[in-house]
């Protein structure tokens, strides 16, 4: 009894945050949250569209910047990087025969640019991007390629990462066999009139082609106007250009710990979206969520561990935040990560990467967890898109899963608006980052490396 009387009294007095520090009482205070409303209402208000590389981007990261240190973090920072930019010009298509008609889309970034006036090409349809990738190059060379898919709607997202590959992939695999150019049906499973922007690739050696995304309902329109068994003519303007290398940024902030040793805790969202809405839902919501949960950390009084906000830049267009994240910072000592980046739907499964040694730090944040409606999940925690690559150097995750179930109605579109977010849901949301962080900010166990 008295060796058991010893240890706690020397737990309570190595880390006496632990001891002030509620999780249960800051997650149910955190369901009274604004701070993350304001962020992003600020962010879609003042700044608007943030793409990557742009005059926006810089000031959204001056926004964030006077904004990290209103609200009293520590270390508040921009860390620069230099990127290749792409900008959007004149978009659009419309069927010359046999029904002429307009269609709404939209350039996927990096896109290659058509002539001013446009080019003109018959259709050549692929139903699956695996139909497109076994058909000979005669049946694709000068053509307009269009390549639709099934994606429908799953809480998790998880369609996205198969489906995805016909926007990532499809525009080289055309232009290898010879495309004019390539239209795909939009990742997403909305069916107003909107397209979905998104990015792809050309890999050295392989020509940009013009690659386009058409909405959903008019995908389906030219589906059935290719079934009437009639050559299908269409005319496709897309102007784009590459500008050069341009400046994007991180936005760091932090909650210094009383313990470095412990490491730090890294909180991550992005920064930057795709300019045909306001990117309220990607991601101006999970930087609140993020910021609003550490602040509210910070609030309570010093934590163990530091806890780091990365506001990452340039994400949309491939990952540049996340990877000048990590050539800065992977060599320090990170105990954990965590990403909001999935919306501001609310948290419904919590995953974990944790090494043996934490077991029960996992415990103790699933029945902080508990009283939000959130289940623990067997599958392994990832890490978002800005921290994956660090989370697959062997650092600790825990990924607070977002019901998706609408996410892809507004993913990359013009309906990405500040009046899609819920504050209700959004404030579950900082709860559930809240009681989280109050765990793994200030447990005593080890959060070492996970094999």
């Amino acid at each position: 009894m008295l060796k058991t009387l010893l240890a706690a009294t020397a737990l309570t007095l190595s880390f006496p945050a632990l001891a002030q520090m509620d999780a249960a009482a800051l997650r149910d205070a955190a369901l009274k949250d604004d701070v993350a409303w304001d962020i992003t209402e600020g962010i879609t208000t003042e700044i608007g569209p943030r793409l990557a590389g742009t005059e926006a981007e810089a000031r959204a990261r001056a926004w964030a910047l006077r904004k990290l240190t209103a609200l009293g973090f520590s270390n508040v920072r921009n860390e620069p990087f230099q990127m290749q930019t792409w900008v959007r010009g004149v978009e659009t298509a419309e069927v010359l025969a046999p029904f002429p008609q307009p269609l709404a889309l939209t350039a996927l970034g990096n896109s290659g640019a058509t002539p001013a006036k446009g080019i003109e090409g018959e259709i050549a349809y692929f139903p699956t991007l695996a139909a497109l990738e076994a058909a000979p190059e005669a049946q694709v060379r000068g053509k307009i390629v269009f390549v639709s898919h099934a994606m429908t709607r799953t809480q998790d997202g998880s369609q996205y990462g198969a489906y995805g590959a016909v926007r990532r992939t499809g525009p080289a695999t055309a232009s290898r066999k010879g495309a004019a150019a390539i239209l795909i049906r939009s990742v997403g499973t909305d069916y107003h009139r909107n397209p979905h922007a998104g990015g792809t690739g050309f890999p050295d050696g392989v020509k940009p082609i013009p690659a386009a995304a058409l909405s959903i309902p008019d995908a389906e329109q030219l589906e059935r106007i290719l079934k009437r068994e009639q050559p299908v003519r269409l005319k496709l303007t897309l102007t784009p250009r590459q500008v050069g290398m341009t400046e994007s940024g991180n936005v760091i902030a932090e909650v210094p710990g009383s313990d470095p040793a412990a490491g730090l805790v890294l909180v991550a969202c992005h920064l930057d979206s795709w300019d045909l809405g306001t990117g309220a839902f990607d991601d101006a919501a999970g930087c609140g969520i993020v910021t609003a949960a550490a602040k509210r950390i910070m609030d309570a009084g010093q934590p163990r561990r530091t806890i780091r906000i990365l506001w990452a830049g340039a994400e949309e267009v491939g990952l540049f935040g996340g990877k000048a994240y990590l050539e800065t910072h992977g060599g320090e000592r990170h105990a954990l990560a965590s990403e909001s980046d999935f919306g501001a739907d609310r948290v419904w499964r919590v995953d974990f990467k944790l090494p043996d040694s934490a077991a029960a730090v996992a415990d103790r944040v699933t029945t902080a967890l508990a009283p939000l409606g959130i289940g623990r999940s067997q599958q392994r925690a990832g890490g978002g898109p800005d921290i994956a690559a660090l989370v697959r150097t062997g650092i600790a995750a825990i990924d607070l899963k977002q019901d998706g179930t609408r996410y892809f109605d507004l993913h990359h579109t013009p309906d990405d608006t500040l009046d899609k977010v819920d504050p209700v849901q959004l404030r579950q949301n900082v709860a559930a980052w809240t009681a989280m962080l109050a765990v793994v900010a200030n447990a005593p166990e080890d959060i070492g490396p996970v094999k």
